[in-house]
């Protein structure tokens, strides 16, 4: 498998099924996966707000550091994560100071916003990923939203 083969529709099913995990254990019903090159997942993350109410765990922002963290730059560069919802601001600045290449999520930060409302848990910003991107200095792909009513569904009832 090669990059341009990566089947971007079963990597974001893997995602938002670690979605359902995170809610089915208490957290908020958010996951992310990066995927290599070759299409191997390389890390999984749930959100990890539990239990000292971090409120910049955020799953894309937390797996950005394990990443930076451990692998090497030319990898990253040829990376791409794939999460249950759009990126935030602070998540896509973590994805673009990561160097990723690419950024596939299923929710927008629109409908997210929609559903959650003024939950003080997640005070949703309304910030495309692509506009925090197209502030930068380097591409990055975004792909979505994508199986949105897929996505949608793992908050069902999260935020009431």
């Amino acid at each position: 498998m090669t990059d341009d083969s990566l089947d971007h529709v079963a990597l974001l099913r893997l995602a938002i099924a670690e979605s359902a995990k995170a809610k089915a254990e208490g957290n908020h019903p958010f996951a992310c996966i990066l995927v290599g090159p070759d299409g191997k997942v390389l890390m999984t993350q749930h959100n990890a707000y539990m239990p000292d109410h971090d409120m910049t765990g955020h799953a894309e922002r937390v797996l950005m550091t394990r990443a930076s963290t451990t692998l090497p730059m030319a990898l990253l560069k040829e990376c791409t994560i794939y999460t249950s919802a759009e990126p935030c601001a602070m998540c896509s600045g973590a994805i673009y100071w990561t160097g990723l290449k690419r950024v596939v999520y299923g929710l927008s930060e629109k409908d997210l916003k929609k559903i959650t409302g003024d939950h003080p848990e997640n005070p949703t910003l309304d910030l495309p990923c692509r506009v925090v991107f197209d502030a930068g200095q380097r591409a990055v792909e975004v792909i979505g939203p994508m199986l949105e009513a897929e996505a949608t569904e793992v908050h069902e009832g999260a935020w009431e």
